[in-house]
């Protein structure tokens, strides 16, 4: 592979095409743009893997590998820094891939295109990946900042984050040597958090009969796109709507007064992400077409006013299609039908320890045809583990019977707040004597990797801290420019004071 960067004695230097050569830190900047030629989603990290490795043997830096596919590159002590604490940086090397429907984009091989508007960078059709390419950026530029003087200096990559955390579950034992760990991957600059829900996923299948027609019947499209979505932890609470619901609703209005037969329904994509999008396929009788599309824009009338602060870009569509043959026998579709419309989603219930935190939540996420089988993906949040498994044994109960099978995840566990830590003092202290104001320390609902670490190193204590970043998880998806410095110049500072041994 051919080195991206510069020896760690040599100035990086931008391009003049390059899109971030004007911004600061510039280390930073060029890191994230060199990040964002590399497709990494999860799974199939090998060339983010890759990359990492070249760049440790490019600048002479130690660097390893687990059997989960994790990269340890280490920095020793500056001389005179020999004494000081290690500290391990934290960030993962996966990123969500969403684009809207209709968008050309190959995840395997396709460079992500960013761009700057106004105070945010962005990506052009995609997701950014600034969850979390900005965490891997910072470590980068820390590691070859001659400037900065630390004590050994540890920078870990987790694989697949994003769709399960198996890098951290896999993670080897004493991968690692530091007792302090900093995680760099969270998204509002002002905010440490210290702690996060555990989460789990629950999958049900149902297979169904594929009903023949005697006679093909003609065919409609229905589909609802241009909702916000969101990330299912971060975001949850919003208010945002869910186009499994949505659609779910839309195909009982229409079964009631019409007796519709559906062919196909999908909609979301990401167990970690409100579903933006549905689509589904119909059979109805000829006569009825009049009375369907002006039943189906009531509904959306009505869907447009309840979300009209949410949803302002919600869109609905109906559209002919060929003749439809065969379609879901009619047992199964009302099972269906019901049992979606059953499901809970959104947020369960709110902490009462900790003012506007998310105790306990669900997402319905995703809903997909595969042949004779439907395959329903919902994703369950909570820093209580009780409520975490009663949430999904609800959910078990919903979609129970009619050839059902379900199943639930291991999950992965929450991260009790310690708000004796020394880090936190010290991150707090750091961000006070930078900015100027109190940082807000609290939990977050979204789900980190933290929890596992602890798991496996229960004496840790950690932090996580990031710059702002918002939508993450859709195409949307954007990272605050001024918010980007103010964690580089936070993490630096807490750098510079972590004590001695």
């Amino acid at each position: 592979m051919i080195p991206l960067y510069n020896a760690i004695f040599h100035v990086i230097s931008f391009t003049a095409d390059m899109v971030f050569k004007d911004l600061r830190p510039e280390k930073v900047w060029y890191y994230f743009e060199e990040i964002c030629k590399i497709p990494r989603l999860s799974k199939d990290e090998g060339k983010i893997r890759q990359f990492l490795l070249d760049f440790a043997r490019d600048n002479k830096l130690e660097s390893k590998t687990d059997r989960a596919g994790n990269v340890l590159i280490t920095k020793p002590a500056d001389p005179g820094y020999e004494d000081r604490k290690s500290v391990v940086l934290q960030s993962h090397m996966d990123m969500v891939g969403e684009k809207d429907s209709g968008v050309m984009h190959d995840w395997k091989n396709d460079p992500v295109k960013p761009y700057i508007e106004g105070d945010w960078v962005k990506a052009k059709d995609t997701t950014l990946g600034a969850d979390d390419g900005i965490g891997i950026a910072v470590q980068l530029a820390l590691l070859t900042d001659k400037n900065i003087k630390t004590g050994i200096l540890e920078c870990l990559f987790t694989v697949d984050e994003e769709s399960g955390m198996t890098g951290a579950i896999d993670l080897e034992e004493n991968f690692f040597k530091s007792k302090i760990l900093i995680n760099l991957d969270s998204e509002d600059e002002g905010e440490l958090f210290i702690g996060c829900a555990g989460g789990m996923d629950t999958v049900i299948d149902m297979s169904f009969e594929l009903q023949q027609l005697g006679d093909p019947c003609p065919g409609l499209r229905l589909s609802i796109t241009g909702l916000q979505g969101g990330h299912s932890g971060d975001e949850i609470h919003k208010g945002h709507a869910n186009s499994v619901k949505l659609m779910n609703g839309l195909l009982i209005l229409l079964n009631k007064q019409f007796n519709i037969r559906i062919s196909d329904f999908k909609a979301g994509n990401l167990r970690n992400a409100i579903p933006r999008e549905a689509f589904a396929e119909i059979a109805y009788k000829e006569d009825m077409l009049d009375a369907i599309i002006s039943g189906s824009n009531e509904y959306f009338r009505a869907m447009k006013a309840k979300y009209s602060v949410t949803e302002p870009d919600m869109r609905m569509n109906v559209e002919k299609i060929k003749p439809v043959s065969s379609v879901m026998n009619q047992d199964a579709q009302t099972h269906l039908l019901e049992s979606v419309n059953k499901c809970p989603h959104g947020v369960i219930a709110w902490s009462e320890d900790m003012k506007d935190l998310v105790e306990t939540s669900t997402n319905l996420a995703s809903v997909e045809f595969k042949g004779n089988l439907i395959r329903i993906v919902t994703s369950q949040r909570s820093s209580v583990e009780s409520a975490k498994l009663d949430i999904a044994g609800r959910i078990k109960q919903v979609f129970a019977g009619n050839n059902t099978v379900v199943k639930h995840s291991d999950g992965y566990p929450g991260w009790k707040p310690d708000t004796d830590s020394v880090i936190l003092k010290i991150t707090r202290q750091s961000y006070i004597s930078l900015f100027g104001k109190e940082p807000v320390v609290r939990a977050i609902h979204a789900g980190l990797e933290c929890g596992l670490f602890l798991k496996k190193y229960p004496d840790m204590d950690m932090i996580s801290f990031g710059p702002t970043i918002k939508g993450a998880h859709t195409p949307q998806e954007r990272l605050n420019i001024e918010s980007t410095k103010k964690f580089w110049d936070l993490l630096v500072d807490v750098i510079n004071k972590i004590p001695v041994n």
